[in-house]
């Protein structure tokens, strides 16, 4: 073996020790200690959000000038909790209702679930939009004017917090769909999540350093996920993997060049708003459905928000997030991984196109703080 195998190897052996600290406990903690944990400190905060409503109604009525930014999180942080809350209870409930867990896979338990999460996603945002000043809008986009009767196989850019809320939500309250939803494992950390997304049909994808032994791989989860899509199903998938940061992108690229695909690097270069996609699990889906119809979706007005400082430089955010869709002509679908492979790259470059002529109005505050990159360099 050689030394670079040898520190390659050793590296991966240590791996898992770095990050140890923030793997996810076993489910049975989960449930009996997280989740339990989330609700007590619920409990023990609401009445210090009733004194924090009368001191905010204070100053709001005092018309003081200011952005209020800690505020603002603090309400946010709180009436999250408290939403988290109150979905664990009410998901509680329904485990209850279906015989302790019992029927908790039948088809009418399926609705109450869907159902719950539609109520939920609504009041969320309600305040969401509130408290940010956000404005969402859904360009060109007519779901219910798409494949009626067919399962849809929904591809979408990620970048920004809570882009995957905000598709889910429009999903479920605009197009009234059924998402099943391909997310990182690590978000089982949230107690809603985790119970709520282990009950409708959804694929938590875990790294396969970290993966049980036997564990179907991430292309196998996602193609068994979309075989059991319903006529009213939309598989939801992000292929870039993770939001896109600069950091991120200029290490894909990177990893193409390495890989021996300098074309597609050099493409990917010219695509600096987007990073380039992961095609195994979008591939995995079409071929586990090849009656579904592809959608993809780009979005813009999140992507300057990636790290806690740009929140925290933003709030309130007051932004205007504009959703575009796009379904894929069946007849334009070729045969062949390669081919397929380009044909996405070909859609990403239509994504990058679509945000570069939307690009948000950035206020000079916010300009004025931002870090300017070389001429030539990607932002």
């Amino acid at each position: 073996m050689s030394g670079g195998a040898e520190s390659a190897a050793a590296g991966e052996r240590r791996s898992p020790r770095r990050v140890r600290w923030w793997r996810l406990p076993p489910r049975w903690v989960r449930r009996v200690v997280i989740a339990p944990a989330f609700v007590l400190l619920a409990f023990v905060w609401l009445p210090i959000a009733v004194w924090y409503v009368v001191v905010i109604a204070a100053v709001v009525s005092l018309a003081l000038p200011g952005r209020m930014r800690l505020t603002r999180i603090v309400w946010l942080a709180g009436f999250y909790l408290l939403w988290d809350a109150a979905c664990v209870i009410a998901l509680a409930g329904l485990w209850v209702w279906h015989g302790f867990g019992t029927g908790i896979r039948s088809e009418r338990s399926q609705r109450r679930h869907l159902a719950l999460a539609r109520g939920m996603l609504r009041f969320l945002f309600s305040q969401v939009r509130w408290t940010l000043r956000l404005e969402i809008d859904l360009e060109d986009a007519d779901l219910d004017a798409i494949a009626p009767g067919r399962p849809l196989i929904v591809v979408c850019r990620h970048a920004g917090p809570g882009d995957s809320f905000i598709i889910v939500d429009a999903l479920l309250n605009r197009f009234g769909r059924a998402p099943a939803i391909v997310l990182k494992d690590t978000l089982q950390w949230d107690p809603a999540i985790d119970i709520l997304l282990h009950r409708i049909p959804s694929q938590f994808l875990t790294p396969r350093r970290h993966r049980a032994v036997g564990a179907p791989g991430g292309t196998e989860a996602i193609a068994a996920l979309a075989g059991e899509l319903g006529e009213t199903g939309a598989l939801l998938i992000f292929p870039e993997g993770a939001n896109a940061t600069p950091g991120r992108r200029a290490r894909r690229i990177e990893a193409l060049r390495a890989a021996g695909h300098d074309e597609l690097a050099a493409r990917a270069e010219r695509m600096p708003h987007v990073m380039p996609p992961h095609p195994g699990g979008v591939l995995a889906a079409m071929d586990a459905r090849p009656d579904a119809a592809v959608v993809v979706v780009a979005h813009t007005g999140l992507e300057r928000l990636s790290t806690v400082a740009d929140v925290w430089r933003e709030l309130p955010v007051d932004k205007r997030i504009v959703l575009k869709g796009w379904t894929a002509d069946p007849g334009t679908v070729p045969a062949g991984r390669e081919a397929r492979e380009a044909w996405l790259f070909e859609w990403w470059e239509t994504v990058d196109g679509w945000i570069e002529e939307h690009q948000p109005e950035v206020s000079e505050t916010a300009e004025a703080h931002e870090p300017h990159a070389e001429p030539g360099s990607a932002r």
